[in-house]
């Protein structure tokens, strides 16, 4: 079951310049830099509430978000939801007609388990299911 919204994940391409953006607009401080070797992006978050800001800028050229920016530049990129039970949850929204871009779940950030769905079954939006 989808429980509530994890994060709002943005990609950037100057980490530390965006931090310092962010420092500013939300008065609080990031965390630590996260790299996360699977996906290929370098990961700070700013905790707001429940919610969390997760800044993302690509390790590699051939980065999703390196990718993302060339085609589109920095904004917002994903909205993830949390699940407390990914595996019964991508079954679920598969079987409701919904695409898959991962089947399984990988790791990501903190060493949540997390997957993505296309865009073009969720109005556009890359939405991602993560399960801490």
């Amino acid at each position: 079951m989808i429980k509530k919204i994890s994060h709002i994940g943005i990609a950037v391409k100057n980490l530390e310049a965006s931090k310092d953006i962010y420092r500013m607009l939300f008065q609080t401080e990031p965390t630590d830099n996260e790299i996360v070797t699977e996906q290929k992006v370098k990961v700070s978050k700013f905790k707001l509430g429940e919610s969390t800001i997760e800044l993302i800028e690509a390790t590699s050229e051939d980065s999703p978000i390196a990718k993302f920016i060339t085609k589109r530049g920095e904004g917002v990129h994903h909205i993830a939801y949390e699940s407390d039970d990914i595996n019964s949850e991508l079954i679920r929204i598969e079987s409701e007609g919904f695409e898959l871009l991962n089947k399984e779940p990988k790791t990501g950030s903190d060493k949540m388990l997390i997957a993505f769905l296309h865009p073009k079954s969720t109005g556009s939006v890359l939405t991602e299911i993560c399960q801490h």
